[in-house]
């Protein structure tokens, strides 16, 4: 928990002497930070790379809950053409604190379909930040 609290500190030093952020920024800044922290926890616990997405993203959501975090799991967003809502909406892995999206990935390789996908999501959520988190190699990413 002191790690924590020690990178919670770095993300509020590093906001105070940048004035062009808002309080929302360093609430993501701060999330961001939280998030990282517990998917480092998630990969060291779990063994590293080897099992499914869908595994890495549970255990980090019961992370994510046992430090006292808000988080939502498959949430579904419509997504609308000319006005009409489609029938399929997308689906984001993870919601924090309503603010950061997360998707996992358990893949050797990044994609750049893959970036793409979450600049979408950022666009269609109109949310700022997202982070795209791999545990399917020997260190996060």
């Amino acid at each position: 928990m002191n790690k924590v609290l020690g990178m919670m500190n770095i993300v509020d030093d590093i906001n105070a002497k940048t004035p062009r952020r808002k309080d929302a920024e360093k609430i993501e800044n701060i999330l961001a930070a939280l998030i990282v922290d517990a998917a480092v926890e998630v990969h060291r616990i779990l063994g590293g790379p080897g099992l499914l997405e869908s595994l890495y993203e549970e255990a980090l959501c019961q992370e994510l809950q046992l430090r006292n975090i808000s988080v939502q799991a498959q949430v579904q967003i419509p997504v609308s053409y000319k006005g009409y809502v489609l029938r399929n909406p997308m689906r984001l892995d993870l919601l924090v604190g309503g603010k950061v999206i997360i998707e996992v990935k358990a893949t050797e390789q990044e994609q750049a379909v893959h970036k793409a996908q979450l600049l979408t999501y950022l666009r269609l959520t109109k949310l700022k930040l997202e982070l795209l988190l791999n545990f399917g190699q020997k260190f996060l990413r």
